[in-house]
């Protein structure tokens, strides 16, 4: 006698029914691919590398990228402008034909960001010292250092 699961009638739906399944989980990753092709990344791109390829400044088509990423994404927080480079760069990367002569743009995104010359000390001055009172006298805001922490 054979066992019910190894019977055929068993076995035929439940082989039906995976393949349905994977047919359906195939057919629910197309739009995903489709919907990635035009990301807010790759639209982004496009308008600031055509804008780039037409003459236009950096900051000019960089504001109108950014405007558009930030419009499109689908995030409940806002896209920052480091994070909108970043897009812009794996789009332009991943599809070097469609993007043909961005590469030479794509330092302007990350050259801007980076502050040039602010928050460095010029190299003659040194570590920057605090005056320190000898205990017992007063400090400018009138006591001293016994008197402030209780010794």
């Amino acid at each position: 006698m054979v066992p019910r699961f190894l019977r055929p009638h068993w076995l035929g739906p439940s082989v039906a029914a995976m393949a349905f399944g994977w047919g359906a989980l195939g057919l629910s990753l197309l739009p995903r691919a489709q919907a990635q092709a035009e990301s807010p990344g790759v639209k982004g791109a496009q308008v600031y590398c055509y804008m780039r390829g037409n003459g236009n400044s950096h900051e000019v088509s960089w504001a109108a990228a950014y405007a558009l990423i930030k419009r499109q994404s689908a995030s409940m927080f806002k896209t920052s402008p480091t994070h909108a480079a970043v897009m812009i760069t794996e789009a332009v990367v991943q599809n070097p034909n469609s993007f043909s002569n961005c590469g030479r743009y794509l330092g302007d995104l990350y050259s801007a960001r980076v502050p040039v010359g602010q928050n460095t000390p010029p190299a003659n001055e040194g570590p920057t010292t605090l005056p320190v009172q000898p205990d017992g006298q007063a400090t400018p805001g009138g006591m001293t250092r016994s008197e402030r922490y209780g010794n």
